[in-house]
């Protein structure tokens, strides 16, 4: 717990940011008081750097090849809501993703609500090293090449950081060129909008940068926001069968989403992002300023 680290483990916590600790490693609830990873713990006072130490124990392949066999919508893991009999099942021919995620510890719980006759749990992960390091595992799973997955989280970084949203369209249009055509073989991802939005949003978050996905607003729902140096871009995401119909910043814009992050941020932007079925890539890239009226 944090009283723990901090009576006990005071001579060595005295040596870090207590609050980055907090973010890399805390966060494991079981409706109780959040607890730390003590693996992780150990491993940060002996080696005095900040990595996904526990993650690193173990490779999540069978839980990327179920998220892949049932289309599932990663940004959904930043708030799944669940009943109790999922969370408790261990019938290994019943298997749910939502369920091994929990029990293997790449999902906690974030929240419980009694609902009519049952107890709904919001699940989400513990902290910074699991989201980061679960979506990376996802993103190597479509394509193997590390340093190409690298090269394009870099990239996004210097984007954002120089202010140069034009690029993105080029950096994600090469990532996507790169998923082998095998992965679209005998299933139907190329006309599944979750697919493409799973992809950006494991791109983000696997960066390292802050991300809400699905966040909601009194007009609706954001497909994702990344926040980033005091910005907010705020993504919508659209799949058409061939050419672009210039409908998802319309979209965006007409509903409003942005109005939750005015005056919040410094400078917020409006990004509209097409797929095409026919050619599995971006066909359409749009985006906008929004100036607050005073």
């Amino acid at each position: 717990t944090q009283t723990d680290l901090e009576t006990v483990f005071a001579d060595r916590i005295k040596d870090f940011d207590k609050e980055e600790v907090r973010r890399w490693y805390n966060g494991y609830s079981w409706l109780g008081e959040k607890v730390y990873n003590p693996f992780d713990i150990l491993l940060l006072f002996n080696k005095k750097i900040f990595r996904p130490y526990w993650f690193e124990t173990g490779t999540p392949t069978f839980l990327i090849k179920l998220f892949k066999q049932y289309n599932y919508y990663l940004p959904e893991l930043e708030n799944l809501e669940v009943g109790e009999e999922l969370l408790s099942n261990l019938d290994i021919d019943d298997l749910y993703v939502e369920n091994l995620l929990f029990q293997t510890g790449y999902l906690t719980i974030k929240d419980v609500e009694r609902r009519l006759y049952r107890e709904v749990y919001t699940l989400s992960y513990p902290n910074y090293e699991v989201k980061v390091s679960l979506n990376n595992f996802f993103l190597l799973h479509f394509v193997s090449d590390r340093s190409l997955k690298d090269k394009t989280e870099n990239e996004l970084e210097k984007a954002l950081r120089d202010n140069q949203i034009e690029k993105l369209k080029d950096i994600l249009h090469r990532f996507f060129a790169s998923i082998p055509y095998d992965w679209y073989r005998k299933n139907d991802l190329e006309s599944y909008e979750g697919f493409y939005a799973s992809i950006v949003y494991a791109l983000f978050s696997g960066a390292g940068f802050e991300t809400v996905a699905e966040d909601t607003t009194n007009k609706g729902k954001v497909d994702l926001t990344v926040i980033y140096n005091n910005k907010a871009y705020i993504i919508e995401f659209k799949v058409v069968e061939d050419q672009p119909e210039k409908t998802a910043l319309k979209q965006v814009e007409e509903k409003k989403y942005y109005e939750k992050y005015l005056g919040k941020y410094e400078e917020v932007y409006l990004i509209g992002i097409e797929f095409s079925k026919k050619d599995r890539n971006i066909v359409d890239f749009d985006y906008k300023k929004i100036q607050e009226v005073n």
